[in-house]
């Protein structure tokens, strides 16, 4: 079986949530949820926190991940894009001969994947053996049929209808418009290869994993704390029982 390795990142500049990444989710800070479920899912080498806060380290060491590492503060901003990061991690870990086959990327925004998801995820990606990458999508809530460009006074669909003479999609029902995907915060897996070769997280050839009821779930807005807490408090969603080292 190929080896693995989880990547969680988690810089310190969340804009719309402050602190998102260690903000408390009911008991534990938000994080702790993610390096929980890797840590039980029994797949990984090494589960890593790529951070460049010394706060975010010292949580994410209570709970149990490896912090080998500091992300440099310049990979750390609200624009930097995730290949800047995954390939200073991966880049690392081979100068110290810790280089896994593979890696995943966990982000530390959804509380609710399972290590179940993740053990799912691993096997179907490893039992494809020709992809690049896998990537965790759900059924697209607001289709982007129904989405506009607007350019001056005027507006133009994002889709466009290749049947002229037919209801242009922006005016039909959901379940007639083609049947589109959205990525979510469940995870990524890709050979450690594809960031190191081709400069790029997914390379060309994508698997999807369709993930499960609330698994894909991230809380990125404050409306979706509210959404998270409701589907724990109505017994939809029963998180684990997490202990930090200070408790133990």
């Amino acid at each position: 079986m190929p080896t693995i390795t989880a990547l969680i990142p988690a810089r310190a500049g969340s804009k719309r949530i402050p602190g998102k990444n260690v903000k408390r989710f009911r008991e534990h800070p938000l994080i702790g949820y993610t390096i929980d479920a890797a840590l039980r899912s029994e797949i990984f080498e090494d589960v890593i926190v790529s951070t460049e806060s010394e706060e975010y380290r010292s949580i994410a060491l209570e709970y149990g991940a490896s912090v080998p590492f500091a992300r440099p503060s310049e990979m750390a901003g609200d624009r930097s894009p995730d290949i800047e990061w995954v390939r200073h991690a991966l880049e690392t870990l081979q100068a110290k001969g810790a280089l896994t086959d593979a890696f995943a990327i966990l982000r530390p925004t959804n509380p609710f994947r399972s290590p179940e998801t993740i053990c799912r995820a691993w096997e179907q990606f490893a039992q494809d053996g020709k992809a690049d990458s896998l990537r965790a999508v759900e059924l697209c809530a607001q289709h982007p049929a129904k989405m506009w460009r607007i350019e001056g006074s005027r507006m133009s669909p994002v889709m466009q209808n290749p049947d002229q003479q037919g209801v242009p999609w922006h005016s039909s029902q959901y379940p007639s418009l083609p049947t589109v995907y959205v990525q979510n915060a469940s995870l990524e897996i890709a050979w450690s290869r594809v960031p190191l070769e081709q400069g790029s997280i997914a390379g060309t050839a994508i698997m999807p994993f369709v993930s499960q009821g609330f698994e894909g779930f991230d809380l990125n807005r404050q409306g979706d704390w509210i959404v998270a807490e409701h589907l724990v408090q109505s017994g939809q969603i029963c998180l684990p029982e997490l202990k930090s080292r200070r408790e133990v």
